[in-house]
């Protein structure tokens, strides 16, 4: 039986009008305006269509369509490409009008295994027809499952389920102001500070934000939670004097800052930051969100230092695209928790579990972490040669398919030339970092692909400096 039919007997009562659900075109099946009952999973093993033109759809008749209704209905928040996408298969992406993009932004180092990785589809389409939601009044197994797996295959101990990069961080935040209540009760003033560094993103709600560096982000919401002290990324002196018992909570830290403009930090640096929290009693919490599960060509970032954080935060790709963040602590920073110290109605559902199970269950594959480390290389080698001896580029930096390509001018005019010859790539730094992050089952002529646009809208750098 196909896997139509088979989501059709699950999903679609037998009186359903199957003409008003689905037409057929070209071979290829497509979901009617009208049928709201029927999900994306069609996609199961049906290619997707290289045009999913709006016109009629939704009431929209295109791309400006929906882009001049965003501006009425959204709060402005975001300065969008503009581009509506409708349609991925693996690492491809499809606009509305049918163009085609070869993805080198994963949605933000979110989409690990690609658009629409079948053994993921499935995953959700299952756990869907089965229990999506249930809160944490009660035990759900792909909770339980998800977190026995994190633990095997980690430092970590026992884990806490939130929804996002952010919400991870917060809960590391007060995970960590109540270990040190909770080491030192007899103390009437136990530590509360933090200490973060130079180019640091680590969220954007109140606590997350008070980590990150950037002033402009921070600025327009101030006061936000005192005491956090950025230090300088990599100084080592620096932070040794900065660590203090009693006064210092935690240490938050990037092993690999993504948004901050790809800077990888050095295994000394990261040792004597451990050396240091020992010595004084603090935690050392590695910020993972971006660069954690397979990303680096490791499963997690901190095995390729050798430094083994008390805390790290995950999220982005951890449920291939589907909301997720956890938190992974050591046994003795769990004990400080209590019932109710923090918690979540959404978190760790099993809709969002069952999905990144799935997630992890290939990216631990004997092989899959190897490829990682190996097309990162290859796509260095292929930026090298192309780009290298361009006289805008200062550096090309990265480890697995993490890569960052600084600039010596901004990068926006480069990301619309690639834009509009078909590569998607992102901006890190002070916007004149290009921002690398595929999925990590990017073939190597994608990597190639994307290479040759690169080199070929390079001039349009020239262009902007000449302006």
């Amino acid at each position: 039986m196909s896997s139509l039919h088979m989501f059709l007997n699950n999903s679609v009562s037998p009186s359903a009008d199957l003409s008003r659900l689905f037409k057929l075109e070209k071979g290829r099946y497509f979901v009617r305006a009208n049928a709201r009952k029927i999900s994306a999973s069609l996609n199961l093993d049906l290619q997707p269509p290289a045009s999913a033109n709006l016109e009629g759809k939704l009431g929209f008749g295109g791309s400006k369509d929906v882009m001049d209704t965003e501006r009425n209905v959204l709060v402005g928040t975001y300065a969008r490409t503009p581009v509506v996408l409708s349609s991925g298969k693996g690492c491809k992406l499809y606009d509305v009008e049918g163009r085609e993009y070869v993805d080198m932004t994963a949605g933000i180092a979110v989409n690990a295994l690609g658009h629409g990785d079948p053994d993921w589809v499935k995953a959700v389409v299952e756990q869907a027809n089965v229990l999506t939601h249930v809160s944490n009044v009660y035990y759900s197994i792909p909770q339980v499952e998800l977190a026995k797996r994190l633990v095997e295959c980690s430092f970590a101990d026992r884990v806490f389920f939130s929804n996002s990069g952010t919400e991870a961080n917060e809960a590391a935040i007060k995970f960590a102001r109540k270990f040190q209540r909770f080491s030192q009760p007899d103390v009437k003033h136990p530590a509360t500070e933090f200490i973060a560094f130079s180019n640091s993103f680590h969220g954007r709600t109140m606590g997350a934000l008070a980590l990150t560096s950037k002033e402009n982000y921070r600025t327009p919401f101030e006061p936000v939670m005192p005491g956090v002290t950025f230090l300088e990324y990599g100084n080592i002196q620096t932070a040794k004097e900065a660590i203090k018992r009693g006064k210092t909570a935690a240490v938050f830290i990037e092993p690999i800052q993504g948004e901050g403009g790809v800077y990888s930090a050095t295994k000394e640096f990261l040792q004597s930051l451990r050396n240091a929290c020992d010595d004084a009693g603090v935690l050392l919490i590695f910020d993972e969100v971006q660069c954690g599960l397979g990303r680096t060509g490791y499963l997690w970032a901190y095995e390729s230092y050798g430094v083994t954080p008390d805390m790290m935060t995950l999220a982005k790709p951890l449920a291939g695209g589907l909301p997720i963040g956890a938190v992974l602590v050591t046994e003795r920073v769990a004990a400080a928790i209590n019932f109710g110290d923090h918690g979540s109605t959404f978190a760790g559902g099993p809709l969002v579990c069952n999905a990144a199970l799935a997630v992890l269950n290939k990216i631990s594959k004997t092989g899959f972490l190897a490829s990682v480390s190996k097309k990162g290389e290859y796509l260095k080698e292929l930026l090298s040669q192309k780009l290298g001896g361009n006289p805008h580029v200062k550096e090309i930096r990265g480890l697995g398919l993490i890569t960052g390509i600084e600039l010596d001018v901004p990068a926006a005019p480069l990301v619309d030339a690639c834009r509009n010859s078909g590569l998607l790539i992102l901006t890190a730094g002070k916007g004149n970092v290009v921002r690398l992050v595929p999925p990590l089952v990017i073939f190597e002529e994608e990597l190639e692909c994307a290479a040759k646009i690169l080199s070929e809208c390079m001039p349009a750098l020239d262009k902007s400096s000449s302006n």
